[in-house]
């Protein structure tokens, strides 16, 4: 019997490691290598879609989503955008903004990213494309984070008059504590030319998008507030609420050029019908 019981013993101790890992409730994280996760950071119901392109379909409502982005490098992390506050996720009805954009949340991102193994306090930079509330609502998940943004966009949000620009600091007052490295142009995040913040002035005054290379997915910018859906993007029009007009259309066609020479795809982060061709987190892009 004595014997019978060591062996017992003995496979059990054997098997303990799969049988635990059976049981664990460990996220799944990616295997080594570089990968791109899109993340569902609300949705934004406009009321009156002509505040995108003056003059056309003036009393005409469009949704629209809201995206966020975890790249994983083999060298760190980046949160590329921060959506819209978790905390709406309480209000259903969602909160109406300048009587035109009724925001809301349904999936909430600090779950999201400790779903796919990646929980907020540890990741390691930051990249926002700007200061808009929409793209800010959960910075202050990531309060050791290395916030990476155009020094034009800082000195605009942090200083005298940020409204002028259509800032909100009440919303991203966090990010005074975050260490910062102000960009004064395009910067190679990780030194490899992998994924890359590129600068896109207009929109405001120091916007933003990001260019990841992906091994098997290929080339992909992620495009801020650049555009807001593909019309405007074939049109190249331009909202009326954008801080230089003639920057932003200038903008918009070295970004076509960029992609043509990239062989690169545009992501739109407020595009809801390409947002739907895209898959999202658990799942991701290499």
């Amino acid at each position: 019997m004595n014997r019978i019981n060591s062996l017992v013993l003995l496979a059990l101790a054997l098997l303990a490691p799969f049988l635990l890992a059976g049981c664990t409730s460990t996220p799944p994280r990616a295997e080594a290598g570089l990968h791109l996760y899109a993340l569902d950071c609300g949705s934004i119901e406009v009321l009156d879609v002509s505040v995108f392109h003056p003059g056309i379909d003036k009393g005409k409502p469009k949704l629209l989503t809201n995206s966020c982005y975890l790249i994983v490098h083999p060298k760190g992390t980046l949160l590329w955008d921060a959506g819209l506050p978790d905390a709406l996720v309480k209000t259903p009805e969602g909160m109406l903004v300048y009587e035109i954009f009724r925001f809301k949340v349904s999936h909430p991102l600090g779950p999201q990213l400790q779903q796919i193994g990646y929980p907020a306090e540890t990741i390691q930079y930051l990249g926002i494309s700007h200061l808009h509330g929409d793209h800010v609502g959960n910075v202050n998940l990531l309060p050791k984070a290395t916030l990476l943004m155009q020094k034009e966009e800082y000195a605009a949000g942090f200083g005298a008059e940020p409204g002028k620009y259509g800032f909100d600091p009440s919303g991203y007052g966090s990010l005074r504590g975050n260490p910062v490295q102000q960009l004064q142009g395009d910067h190679d995040v990780f030194g490899d030319g992998t994924v890359v913040i590129k600068r896109t002035l207009g929109h405001t005054p120091g916007h933003q998008a990001l260019f990841v290379k992906l091994r098997h997915s290929g080339n992909i910018l992620l495009s801020g507030d650049l555009v807001h859906f593909t019309d405007n993007w074939t049109h190249k029009r331009v909202p009326g609420f954008n801080f230089d007009q003639a920057q932003s259309i200038k903008t918009m066609n070295e970004v076509a050029q960029f992609l043509k020479d990239n062989h690169a795809q545009l992501w739109i982060q407020h595009d809801l019908e390409q947002n739907t061709s895209i898959k999202h987190a658990p799942a991701y892009y290499d």
